[in-house]
């Protein structure tokens, strides 16, 4: 794990494979690793968002229901995937979502304690770490298989949505 204090050097190296053509999953392990956990509160409010170039099934999947982002209303009521119909309105994808809303909670993962948003009927969960005030890193993991046929992580990241 490289050990970096230099927040400007954090975020060099998250934009460097957030534009990456191809991100190795270790590599984004070892930015993880450096980054800063936050609290659930930290998480409330729109973001919009994008992933990283790791070749995960999830990707197609998001590009076909024209993800945009998260939103959450409260700890307890959030909206997993945002999305954009035709006429380019924003919506909560509810059908798309297994279930359609979740929750955020403080949770265990890899040593840590960190914001975690929960899906209300599927055992996955995206875990989130702080790039900057306004950016944030998440890897969805749980029992992916049945959703995306692999178990593998997902690598994502999301940015305030000001609009």
């Amino acid at each position: 794990m490289l050990q970096v204090t230099n927040d400007g050097v954090l975020r060099t190296w998250f934009d460097s494979l957030r534009s990456a053509e191809t991100a190795r999953p270790a590599e984004l392990d070892g930015l993880w690793a450096d980054l800063e956990t936050l609290d659930a509160s930290e998480m409330l409010g729109a973001w919009r968002g994008g992933d990283f170039a790791t070749g995960h099934p999830a990707s197609a999947l998001l590009d076909r229901v024209g993800w945009h982002g998260k939103r959450f209303d409260s700890l307890l009521e959030g909206h997993p995937l945002i999305c954009r119909n035709p006429a380019g309105e924003l919506y909560s994808n509810t059908a798309a979502a297994g279930g359609g809303h979740s929750s955020l909670w403080n949770v265990g993962f890899r040593g840590e304690v960190t914001a975690t948003m929960v899906y209300d009927a599927m055992a996955v969960f995206d875990h989130f770490k702080k790039v900057d005030d306004d950016t944030v890193m998440g890897i969805m993991n749980g029992k992916l298989e049945a959703a995306f046929g692999t178990a593998d992580p997902y690598y994502f990241w999301l940015e305030r949505d000001h609009a």
